[in-house]
Order: structure tokens, then sequence, then C-alpha cells
């Protein structure tokens, strides 16, 4: 039994006839520099009707390493990659597999560098012409190269993520771990196109996984032509906003503010029901103390669930919850203090269509519950929730 791990370039064709003899015989002229992987090459075809099959049929009598799968329909770029990528797996028994264009766009000569970093532990390399080393045609259209760039400029803005210059990349290399992880995750449709490039990166940072990218020059096609259409910037820039306003749903930040608010909401309730059996002091103080008791357990339940208290726990944390609430209070007092002594008080604009004057007092009030706000967020996240490290 040979001890060579086995890697599956995949090559997604619809009309790539003219293309496909002259990317086997690259691909194989580099396959002979690597000696510690079998490589295979599997074309998945969208029955194309140019007779691009019948191509690779022909070469398959010549390289006993080339296969074919064929697609009764053509159903997109996503879905020929994920049929492609489970019979590489089950098929093949593949354990890394790459994305590869059929027109040659993708560099052969890189495939030994993007093994290389599989086997020094990284889990999914990323083909980039935007760090130095790569680059993109100098006679695309400047449209073209707008779009691509300002396209993967955007996706880094969006997404507060600049450790990768070039998202939509299709010249990839991926562990068969990471496969085998991703795939679930990307079953709707909406991932059967151009989406499913970007969508499989996101999912895979999100798991855990390490990716590296390696420089490459990417080249115009001889024969044929490309298949990107506008639905494809259409839907990536739709997909990445979709991703963004999820993530900033499940964020801590935006729990933490819903549960304030929540918070705010459960004093002033309470507080007209205090009233009408307490003292209007004791009520307020009383109502204030009920919306700590609130914020206390919606933050153990939710906001800080990957790092919820156990029950031993709760007495002395509840006390630190309260000085850290007493501590906003503190904070917004002395703004406002401040403020009225040392600037003073003093009209500053109008909000002509609703008719709201906003004085200094007012901002000293809002710089206070920011300030407030932050200093709750800090002692919540490193003291009284304070990450456990194993």
């Amino acid at each position: 039994m040979s001890s060579q791990k086995i890697a599956v370039i995949i090559i997604p064709t619809y009309n790539e006839r003219d293309n496909v003899k002259p990317t086997t015989q690259a691909l194989i002229k580099v396959f002979k520099q690597i000696k510690n992987y079998q490589m295979h090459i599997l074309f998945v075809d969208d029955t194309s009707p140019d007779g691009t099959a019948k191509a690779v049929v022909d070469l398959q009598k010549h390289y006993s390493n080339l296969h074919l799968l064929n697609n009764k329909y053509r159903k997109g770029l996503g879905y020929a990659y994920k049929k492609g990528m489970r019979y590489a797996l089950d098929k093949l028994q593949a354990d890394v597999v790459f994305q590869f264009d059929a027109d040659l766009s993708h560099d052969p000569k890189k495939i030994p560098l993007m093994l290389k970093a599989i086997d020094q532990g990284y889990d999914l390399i990323l083909g980039s012409r935007y760090i130095p080393g790569g680059s993109i045609p100098p006679n695309w259209p400047f449209h073209r190269k707008f779009l691509s760039r300002a396209g993967n400029l955007f996706i880094n803005i969006v997404l507060l993520d600049f450790s990768i210059r070039d998202w939509t990349t299709g010249y990839r290399a991926m562990t068969r771990e990471v496969v085998e992880t991703i795939l679930p995750r990307l079953k709707h449709k909406a991932f059967n196109g151009y989406t499913w490039q970007i969508g499989f990166l996101i999912k895979s940072i999100e798991a855990g996984y390490k990716v590296k990218s390696v420089p490459f020059q990417f080249k115009d096609r001889v024969f044929g032509y490309s298949k990107l259409g506008s639905e494809y910037i259409i839907n990536t820039l739709a997909y990445i906003m979709k991703v963004r306003i999820q993530s900033l749903f499940r964020s801590r930040i935006f729990k933490f503010i819903v549960v304030g608010s929540i918070g705010a909401l459960v004093q002033l309730t309470s507080l007209q029901i205090y009233r009408r059996f307490l003292p209007f002091q004791l009520a307020f103080f009383t109502a204030i103390e009920t919306a700590v008791l609130s914020n206390f357990i919606l933050s153990n339940l939710w906001t800080f669930a990957d790092r919820k208290l156990k029950p031993s726990q709760y007495p002395a944390k509840f006390i630190q919850f309260n000085l850290t609430s007493a501590g906003s209070i503190l904070i917004q007092q002395s703004i406002a203090f401040f403020g009225e002594r040392f600037i003073g008080l003093y009209p500053l604009f109008t909000l002509p269509l609703v008719k709201i004057s906003i004085d200094t007092g007012t901002m000293y009030a809002v710089t206070g519950i920011l300030i407030g706000m932050f200093w709750n967020f800090f002692a919540y996240t490193t003291i009284i929730w304070k990450k456990k490290h194993h």
C-alpha cells in the first residue's frame, strides 16, 4: 500500500472542449515534480453541447489519473464543485482537493507550493492575485479591474477582515477535513452559483480553519469565453451584506445593547408598579435593582451564554454586577457634574423638523451614557464573565 497522500484537481467545465487538452498537459507536467502525493485530475462537466466530455474521454486513453464526472444538468459553479468534491472524497479517497479553472487562468506551477502549505499545517490555501507576487492581466479593461479590486475591498470593509486580500479567487487547495465540515453548511441553492466561492471561504474562517494565501499571476483565457455575468456581482454583494447583518445580530455587543434596552424598560415598568405601595425614593431604587437583576439573568443566559456562570458563583458575581452598574451611574453623574461646573450649560442647536433643542446638558448625558455603557461592557467581559483559559 502506498504511503502517498492523494490530491485531486477538480475542474468544472461547460463548453471548454478546446481547453481540456492544454490544461491536462500543463497539469501532468507539474505533477512530475510532486513526489509525496498521488495527483489526479477530475473534470466535472455540465453536459457541454460542444463535446467537452468526449475530449476528456479521449485523453483518458493516455492518462490513468484523469477522471470525468458528468452532471445531467447545468446548475452552476458551486453545484459542480459540490458534486466534484463529494466524488473526490468518496470515490478517489482524496486527502486534498483543489479548485482549478479549465482555461489555465490559474497557474498550475503553484500547485507544489500550495501542497507544501497544506503539509505545514494550513487547512485552506488561496491563490491570491492581490498580494505581492500576484497580479491580474494588464490588458483588462478599466471597469473589470475596478470591479475586481473594489469588490474585494468592499468585502474587507463590510466584514472588517483585512487578513485576506482576494476573497473571490477560485484557485484553492483544501484538506479533506475542511471539505467534509463545510459542504453540509452550503446546502442552500444560493451556493450553487458563484456565491459558492465567498460562502465556502467565510464558513471556513468561521469554523476556525487556518487560511494561507499564495500569490499567482492570473491569466486571461485563450479559448472560449468567461461565464461570469452581472448576477455574479449582485449575488455576491447581497450575500456579503446578509452575512454581515447576521453576524451583527449574533455579536455580543448587539446582545449587550438589547439586554440593556430591556433593562431600561424593566426599570420604567417596575417603577410604576412599586410606586403604588412604596415611597418614591424606595420605589426608585427598588426599580433599579429589579433592572439590574434582569440584566444579570439575561446576560448570563444570552449575552455571555458561552461563559455561563455556575450557580455557586451567582452571589459573588451578582455583587460584582451591582458594583459595575453603580460604577456606570457614577461615571454618568461625574460627567454631568464636571461638565456643568467647568463648561457650563448653554444651548447648542435646534432640530428644526422636530423642534427639539439640544444643549450641553443633553450632550453631557449622552456622553455619560456611552462611556458608562463602555465601562459596563468592559467589566462584564473582563471581570464578571471573564473568558476561561483551558
